[in-house]
């Protein structure tokens, strides 16, 4: 076990089922705290505990807003007291499998109000809503095989804050092999982009550039072994190699900021810009660049750990 064993909290009471094709569950565990909880044999893919922990990381890293997570043991006797937690399956109900889950901390509760779909005119009330173009930068770069997912959570005064959730398609999917257009891993009503300068596009890059990419692979060695897939590793590798590569990313925003409405700040934004990539990720068959492969082989010393 990695460095998570000591001290693993465990599930204690089942709560219900919740929507999504990994059939997450809601539950409290023994720390008192209620999560969304994916089991490590759901029906998507190996790979999706690494990408729902280390995408949450990647996220957290970048100073995006993503819910605590932990790790969590779930016991035989929970899940034969919990018969509805069980995974349905077309030849029918699939016990999860006992050991250590993915705990995503639910951010209800307490009379807290959160929207998953807003109205249109409800965007003006979301709290630095341009921390949507960097992510959409970063689910680029990782291989993002799904729509951006993100929960907006009501203060007292009406304004909603964002959080970004439901990493488990990034690094090419639950099993690590999906490629997708870039404008697959954009959050899905487009109104949610606000206009942008010039300046914020090079803070984008700036941030995704810097990351501490050290303390990520530290990270990395500490979850449970069965986690680290060779395939979510090597996606890692690629992701990071992509994200430190300026003039890819620049070429990327470009390429994001026209593919919407033309507005005035955008052009400024993309002609700020007006360069190729250097490594193509933005259509599928593109991703294995001889610079990543490079920068994932120089990173084999972390991934031998796993």
């Amino acid at each position: 076990m990695s460095a998570y064993g000591k001290g693993l909290g465990y599930l204690t009471q089942y709560i219900r089922n919740l929507r999504g094709g990994s059939q997450p569950i809601l539950a409290r565990a023994s720390d008192g705290q209620v999560y969304v909880v994916k089991f490590a044999n759901n029906l998507q893919g190996a790979n999706l505990p690494f990408n729902e922990s280390i995408g949450t990381e990647l996220y957290r890293a970048c100073g995006l807003p993503v819910p605590a997570w932990k790790p969590l043991q779930v016991s035989d006797s929970f899940l034969d007291q919990n018969p509805d937690c069980w995974i349905e399956t077309p030849e029918g109900r699939l016990r999860p499998r006992s050991g250590v889950c993915f705990g995503s901390r639910f951010l209800g509760g307490d009379g807290m109000r959160l929207f998953e779909i807003l109205p249109g005119n409800s965007f003006k009330r979301v709290r630095s809503r341009e921390r949507f173009w960097l992510a959409w930068l970063i689910d680029i770069c990782a291989g993002h095989a799904d729509n951006r997912q993100a929960i907006f959570q009501e203060d007292a005064q009406g304004e909603l804050s964002g959080f970004f959730i439901d990493h488990g398609h990034m690094f090419g999917g639950p099993h690590g092999d999906r490629q997708r257009h870039f404008q697959t891993s954009r959050y899905l009503d487009p109104r949610i982009y606000p206009s942008v300068s010039s300046e914020y596009c090079s803070d984008v890059c700036r941030t995704a550039e810097s990351l501490h990419v050290e303390w990520l692979w530290r990270r990395i060695e500490e979850l449970p072994d069965d986690w680290k897939t060779p395939s979510a590793l090597e996606n890692f590798a690629q992701c990071l190699g992509r994200l430190s590569t300026r003039q890819l990313l620049h070429g990327v925003l470009e390429t994001m900021v026209d593919s919407l409405s033309p507005e005035p700040e955008r052009e400024d934004c993309a002609q700020q810009y007006r360069r190729k990539p250097a490594v193509s990720v933005l259509h599928p068959g593109i991703q294995g660049a001889e610079r990543e492969r490079a920068y994932a082989a120089s990173c084999a010393g972390h991934s031998a750990c796993a």
